[in-house]
């Protein structure tokens, strides 16, 4: 079976950790799709752009069905997550960006860009998050360093992963040997999902703003 799935996704010019992961889910099947998945959750140079469409390639050969795709691949994104989760919760911020120093591929930068999206946008960013390259696979490790509750980060992260992963499984399934061409989906959803955040963000600011300004009015009225 890996070297029939491999031979009919050569459309997506397959090559490197493409091919690795046609392999492992030809081998092993959906349970495979979902530790690929979960290495993706702790090492983010794996991206699940490419992964993800592949695992709906795979159901639409008839390697595991379509359901069981988004289903281990939303397992796999909590497992990672979840381990992810424990690293910042048991290591602490100094000693995970002294480990982001010495791990090749990893970059200091990205962690503290996802530092500092969950201090703007606290458990938000854990469920939007899923949607933005580098953090998605980063969000869980500042949740676990602030000791975000935990059944909350477990929802939200389940909610996020599922979105995410159905709309690139699904998109794989649909565009069978073309399913490389969703790739090209993923920017303009992260964009569309920073948009938001954005806007958000302006509309808290704004109504906090205009809270201030209505408190320091009535606080001055008496005496006016």
């Amino acid at each position: 079976m890996p070297h029939t799935l491999l031979s009919a996704a050569e459309g997506g010019d397959l090559g490197g950790i493409a091919g690795w992961a046609v392999d492992v889910m030809g081998a092993l099947g959906a349970p495979g799709a979902a530790l690929i998945v979960a290495l993706e959750n702790v090492f983010p140079p794996i991206p699940s752009e490419v992964i993800l469409p592949l695992a709906g390639f795979a159901a639409a050969h008839g390697t595991f069905s379509l359901a069981a795709a988004i289903i281990w691949t939303t397992v796999g994104s909590l497992v990672g997550a979840l381990v992810a989760y424990g690293l910042g919760y048991w290591l602490g911020a100094e000693r995970v960006r002294a480990l982001f120093e010495r791990v090749p591929l990893l970059k200091v930068a990205d962690f503290e860009k996802t530092e500092s999206w969950f201090s703007r946008h606290g458990p938000a960013s854990v469920f939007l998050g899923r949607m933005v390259p580098v953090v998605r696979s980063l969000i869980s490790i500042p949740a676990g360093i602030e000791r975000m509750n935990f059944l909350l980060f477990v929802v939200l992260t389940t909610l996020g992963s599922l979105l995410w992963n159905a709309i690139f499984v699904v998109g794989g399934y649909l565009l069978g040997a073309q399913w490389h061409r969703i790739e090209a989906v993923a920017g303009w959803f992260s964009n569309a999902v920073v948009g938001l955040l954005l806007v958000l963000a302006a509309v808290f600011l704004t109504r906090r703003s205009w809270q201030a300004w209505a408190a320091r009015r009535e606080a001055r009225a008496p005496g006016e």
